[in-house]
């Protein structure tokens, strides 16, 4: 079996034997004997055989001596000949093999893009690209996309869908009324996953920290509350005190205390930042506008940007420590409630996001579409459903209607 790409030896086909070779010869006279029995009557077979055997001879005699010519005549030629033929087929051989080494990088680039679009895919179905997805905002000014960040908005997509996974075996925990010990599994393993997200941000902040700091990866509402690429500790414990009820006096002493403490490090973090935007825009606006030429400039805003880089993990230090402090003053089952309602709480944000994307348009005083459906998958509730807006045309008002049946 023969391959087409390695270089196999190539055997000459031997001339195809005849009833003159001598070998088929020996076969004939034996069977001559055998059948006849005795030898006078084979005699003229060989005597007439004999004539053509020394014809045949001759021939295979001249053959045999004009391959002989070939080869010896092959042999003579200039050893520059020879060796310019051996070059010859030794640069088509390497040429095969390039051709099949580069026929499996295509395919092999084939697959992985397949891969890719597949994954891609699944993102989509799955609403991974709350963000916005795959638009402009980490596209360079060439059009290349920012790797660092793709798959930031991958991750944090899994994220939330795990995240609202949590969210529902943690009520289904407490309504069950379970024991501590495994109440305390299911807490650690949500101050964990925040504690992923931290460092997910860590490095995207690397790849973009523009990015990370817009809040771009978030949806519109959780903007709106945006600090320094993520939320605010202070705010967020003035949210959760009331929902964590009751407490003792000592916890709402040491509730009180962290957000003071909180406060005092957002403030500073704050005008830390105002600085820096500051430097920046003086280093942006450094030596002579009309010149030209802006290179030493970039040059030092460049430098300065590193420190933005160092403020969002900063700021993700205090939101963590803020967390870990809260499950530390609290007991077990309350802290299950505080995560329970953080997490509610930003699914509401973006179940917000979702009705306000899909608000009623008005053009020229004129309601533009009466009815408008929104689906969403990350709501607080724990089936997705439909959201119906009827405008009412008698009092001007929309009323807001919620089915669980997606049909």
């Amino acid at each position: 079996m023969s391959s087409m790409n390695s270089p196999t030896p190539h055997f000459v086909s031997s001339r195809r034997m005849s009833v003159y070779d001598p070998i088929h010869q020996i076969s004939m006279w034996g069977e001559g004997f055998k059948s006849n029995g005795n030898l006078s009557t084979s005699m003229p077979l060989i005597d007439e055989e004999d004539m053509k055997l020394d014809s045949q001879s001759e021939d295979v005699s001249h053959g045999i001596l004009g391959a002989s010519n070939k080869y010896d005549q092959e042999a003579n030629k200039p050893d520059k000949v020879q060796r310019r033929l051996a070059q010859n087929r030794e640069a088509a051989r390497k040429s095969r093999l390039r051709k099949k080494a580069y026929v499996q990088q295509l395919e092999s680039s084939r697959l992985k893009l397949m891969q890719l679009e597949q994954e891609l895919e699944r993102a989509r179905q799955q609403g991974m690209y709350i963000g916005g997805g795959l638009d402009s905002n980490h596209l360079g000014f060439d059009g290349s996309i920012n790797s660092g960040i793709t798959t930031f908005e991958m991750e944090y997509g899994n994220w939330v869908n795990e995240q609202n996974i949590q969210i529902t075996e943690l009520r289904s925990a407490l309504n069950a009324h379970i024991g501590d010990i495994e109440l305390r599994i299911l807490v650690d393993s949500m101050m964990n996953h925040y504690i992923e997200i931290f460092r997910m941000k860590s490095t995207a902040a690397k790849a973009d920290v523009f990015y990370v700091m817009s809040g771009m990866w978030k949806t519109t509402a959780e903007r709106f509350f945006l600090w320094i690429g993520g939320f605010r500790p202070s705010e967020l414990l003035k949210v959760l005190g009331p929902l964590i009820e009751p407490l003792t006096e000592q916890q709402r002493l040491d509730i009180y205390n962290l957000g003071q403490s909180c406060q005092q490090a957002e403030d500073a973090l704050s005008q830390g930042m105002d600085k820096l935007r500051q430097t920046l825009a003086d280093s942006v606006a450094a030596g002579q506008f009309m010149e030209g030429t802006y290179i030493p400039q970039m040059t030092s805003a460049m430098e300065k940007l590193e420190a933005l880089v160092s403020f969002v993990n900063q700021a993700d230090h205090l939101r963590q420590e803020t967390l870990q402090q809260m499950t530390r003053i609290l007991t077990i089952r309350q802290a299950a409630r505080c995560l329970l309602a953080l997490g509610e709480y930003f699914q509401r944000l973006r179940a917000l996001s979702t009705l306000w994307s899909n608000r009623p348009l008005l053009h020229n005083g004129e309601v533009v579409n009466t009815t408008a459906r929104s689906f969403y998958a990350y709501e607080f509730f724990d089936e997705p459903f439909v959201v119906s807006r009827i405008y009412n045309h008698h009092d001007s008002t929309w009323n807001l209607n919620y089915n669980l049946d997606m049909t």
